[in-house]
């Protein structure tokens, strides 16, 4: 059995001016293979201090401008028997403005529209779809396919607790877990 890491929107100097103080220790106590971050990382040295956990898998956010540019918008990985997919969600500047009317109006509570637009960023093909973008944690399968969102792991400015995840994978299976951090 595999065991990822998961988390996104760190914004770190952005929102927050580190990483949360729990997310090391959370990783390291669950033993993880490896650690995938879905965007709005904000600077490398986020990328940096994670690696020295696990290696590290990353995607673009709409906020990783310097430093960062290198990054793909969405990447395919295998692991095991499943296919999974990691993005951000934000897609091209015309839909990541659609989004922050859409989050400004229902907030970022509205599950179904940015899981959909998640999906639309990656292959058919996958079997887990891991995304961020909305800063609201997510775990449900739907269609067959994992879809998890860990959430942001910086203090909400919303309602919204600091949260990372775990994703388990064993052969063809996997299985996500939210966890809560201290706010």
């Amino acid at each position: 059995m595999l065991t990822l890491g998961v988390l996104a929107d760190t914004h770190i100097l952005d929102h927050s001016k580190q990483l949360h103080p729990q997310i090391l220790p959370t990783f390291a106590a669950a033993g993880v293979d490896a650690i995938l971050h879905a965007g709005d990382i904000c600077i490398p040295a986020v990328l940096e201090r994670l690696e020295g956990v696990a290696p590290v898998h990353a995607v673009r956010g709409n906020r990783d401008w310097f430093g960062l540019d290198h990054l793909p918008l969405s990447r395919t990985l295998r692991f095991e028997e499943l296919t999974l997919g990691l993005t951000h969600g934000h897609g091209n500047f015309f839909r990541y403005l659609k989004d922050k009317l859409r989050y400004f109006v229902f907030g970022p509570r509205s599950f179904n529209y940015f899981m959909r637009q998640a999906i639309t960023c990656l292959p058919e093909t996958v079997d887990v779809v891991v995304f961020g973008h909305n800063h609201a944690p997510m775990n449900r399968h739907l269609n067959g396919k994992l879809i998890f969102n860990p959430g942001s792991a910086h203090r909400q400015v919303v309602d919204l607790p600091p949260t990372v995840g775990l994703l388990r994978i064993d052969g063809s299976q996997a299985e996500g877990e939210i966890i809560r951090l201290n706010p």
